[in-house]
């Protein structure tokens, strides 16, 4: 996709939903997905990978693998074949030895990336390492090159900063993005335990987007995770600062994932409900009984459990009449209005809300029954508990 064209699609959002969003991934799937709820750009880094891996996005700045490698044949082997309409940029570690920006910026260039960002960045190393690094010739200059390189060949480009001086220097490579790096993604399990309050965080990029919008009113000014991985913290920044983007990583591939796939584990590990073995002597009505118990608030269909069970509802029916003495509804509205008695004595949850937690959303089809059973109607039993007029 054209440069011209991404920025012009980019203002116009801007112009008329307030911001645009980018996520930056390390996979197909979360790719896919991203693009499916509105993303309007990807950015392929080798951190995203690394955390598709299990592994923190640190990972990128060691040496377990060469990250441009890594995140050209993510794009060519799993993005491209899935995403054909957005933007993917290239995230480049400008300060690689081996690498060669006249060759290899065509080569991302005809693979089909339509742009490039700084990543993994020298911005967010401090300190005498990053002095140690500066001396022996590895620098964020490398970065500022490699964007404006980037920019004269016609890529669009993403420019991660921390500071004013490094802002300053992408404005001058013309760069179509300015992204004020908060730091790694706060949550999830993997996620950085400690970081800068966030109005702090606010602070800093509200000053580097002064400045920004100042030099270039037509920059896109974007912030990039740290503590703000919510949509409340979000709006905060969009509040208080001239933000028009918010970039995501972890927000998007690794702590919903983490949270979805630990839930779902734990709802299956802790199933207390199980169906009879094929080749054993099946209880069925134990099994409906122990279902009821476990899902009474929900909608059960006996013709459902039947087809679970592999067995015709009829049979099933008269197998509980036979073995329980009464009707699989009959039980079924006892069990939940007995539970409901019991709501009413203990708690304090609203008749309407103890309507629904036994399974009945209808609370004047709930009441009827109830009144029915017990003489009466649910307000009615509790105020007479409170009266002593019921034991």
């Amino acid at each position: 996709m054209d440069a011209n064209l991404i920025r012009k699609i980019f203002h116009a959002q801007i112009a008329v939903n307030g911001h645009i969003i980018g996520a930056c991934v390390g996979s197909g799937i979360t790719a896919k997905y991203t693009v499916w709820g509105g993303t309007d750009f990807l950015l392929a880094v080798a951190a995203g990978k690394y955390r598709i891996m299990g592994r923190s996005s640190l990972a990128s700045y060691l040496c377990y693998g060469n990250n441009n490698d890594i995140v050209m044949e993510m794009g060519t082997r799993e993005l491209f074949p899935l995403i054909h309409k957005t933007p993917v940029i290239f995230g480049l570690f400008a300060q690689d030895p081996n690498l060669d920006l006249k060759t290899y910026l065509p080569a991302i260039q005809a693979a089909g990336f339509a742009g490039v960002t700084n990543f993994p960045t020298l911005s967010l190393i401090d300190g005498k390492f990053r002095t140690a690094l500066e001396q022996e010739g590895t620098t964020f200059a490398q970065e500022v090159t490699a964007l404006k390189q980037a920019h004269e060949l016609g890529l669009f480009t993403v420019a991660f900063v921390t500071t004013i001086a490094e802002a300053r220097a992408m404005l001058a490579a013309q760069a179509d993005i300015i992204c004020v790096h908060l730091g790694l993604t706060l949550g999830g399990y993997l996620g950085a335990k400690q970081s800068r309050s966030i109005n702090e965080a606010k602070n800093t990029a509200a000053t580097i987007f002064r400045f920004c919008k100042k030099e270039n009113p037509q920059i896109i000014t974007a912030i990039y995770s740290g503590m703000a991985n919510t949509v409340i913290d979000m709006d905060y920044f969009y509040q208080n600062t001239q933000c028009d983007c918010y970039i995501g990583g972890s927000t998007f591939d690794r702590i919903p994932m983490e949270q979805a796939i630990v839930t779902t584990a734990k709802k299956f590990k802790n199933q207390r409900v199980k169906l009879p073995h094929p080749e054993s002597k099946p209880d069925y009505v134990y099994f409906v009984q122990k279902y009821i118990e476990a899902n009474y608030m929900r909608n059960i269909q006996l013709g459902d459990l039947a087809l679970t069970l592999h067995i015709s509802p009829a049979y099933l029916s008269s197998l509980f009449k036979q073995k329980v003495g009464t009707s699989f509804t009959s039980y079924l509205v006892e069990y939940r209005l007995n539970l409901a008695q019991k709501l009413l004595r203990k708690t304090d949850l609203s008749c309407k809300e103890i309507s629904h937690r036994v399974g009945y959303h209808n609370y004047a089809q709930f009441s009827k029954i109830f009144k029915i059973k017990f003489g009466y109607s649910p307000y009615n039993y509790r105020n007479s508990i409170h009266n002593h007029i019921i034991p």
